[in-house]
């Protein structure tokens, strides 16, 4: 394993309308993922997967009101993101590895009957993580997000690939702040950057775009068979993507054709940019709490 970055506590110190405590669990690796646990230990695990180059913040207004319905939500950081551990060589990123490493982490949580909600990178891991293991999971809500498996990237997409690897500054907060129609305040936008004060820690969020399987790439064969389970799978399926999103645009239409737990209504459009979480928390919410309904839990 390459040196690891652990962004110091104090980065932490003043963000914004997040009063969650960190927890942590240390990988076979030794590798430290954090995430936010809220709600009632016995509740129903609502599984929150955020995306590139977020982290568990961009969920702090939908935390509330899903722990208020008495759901327990859980919200990791991905490896390399946020409060969780940071190796600064990018070679050590792979699709599967973080894969790994997430599969790792929710079998050490003993997590079961499970709500994924994912969007973006959150979709590329939590759905493969849906794949390993169907009978862990109650439901999926997805926006603006995605399984590829070798199509061409949009231009979009192709841009940001380009931009992420060849800029001489990657500035998360404004990054984040490109992809959402909602106007960020400066304490917003610094809090996005602050698990990332150095060049070496932002390693993840850097490669990240590249490891997205569009056009050829390794990663391919483990997609199709994720595929395969999926289109097994029964429980709801809900897509809510949004409006205003260049990259994940008509995403959805394979997801609710080829996935039997799709075929039902509640299906919708939510108002907004890429980082959903931002512009229509109360629209993402509402599919979440729906589809449980649907599912039962």
């Amino acid at each position: 394993m390459s040196e690891i970055f652990r962004t110091p506590d104090e980065q932490f110190a003043t963000l914004p309308d997040f009063p969650f405590n960190p927890h942590y669990h240390e990988l076979i690796e030794g590798l430290r993922v954090h995430y936010v646990d809220e709600g009632p230990r016995d509740g129903t695990v609502v599984l929150m997967m955020h995306g590139e180059p977020s982290w568990s913040f961009l969920y702090r207004k939908m935390i509330g009101p899903m722990v208020k319905a008495g759901y327990r939500v859980i919200a990791p950081d991905l490896i390399g993101f946020g409060r969780s551990d940071k190796p600064t060589d990018k070679s050590v990123f792979t699709y599967a590895g973080h894969v790994a490493w997430m599969q790792e982490w929710f079998e050490a949580l003993n997590l079961d009957k499970v709500m994924l909600v994912c969007q973006d990178w959150g979709s590329l891991i939590g759905l493969r993580l849906v794949a390993a293991m169907p009978h862990k999971f109650s439901g999926v809500v997805m926006s603006n997000g995605g399984l590829p498996a070798g199509q061409d990237p949009p231009k979009a997409f192709a841009a940001w690939r380009t931009f992420a690897k060849v800029s001489p500054v990657f500035p998360i907060g404004g990054l984040l702040q490109k992809a959402t129609k909602t106007e960020l305040t400066d304490a917003e936008v610094a809090a996005y950057d602050a698990p990332f004060p150095t060049r070496a820690s932002k390693a993840a969020a850097r490669v990240f775009p590249a490891l997205v399987p569009l056009g050829d790439n390794v990663a391919i064969p483990d997609q199709l068979a994720a595929w395969e389970v999926l289109e097994t799978f029964e429980k709801p399926f809900t897509c809510c993507f949004s409006d205003g999103d260049p990259i994940t645009k008509g995403g959805d239409a394979q997801f609710k054709d080829r996935i039997p737990g799709a075929k039902h209504t509640l299906h919708r459009t939510l108002k907004g940019g890429h980082f959903i979480q931002e512009d229509d928390p109360e629209g993402f919410v509402s599919a979440i709490l729906d589809t449980a309904r649907l599912a039962g839990v």
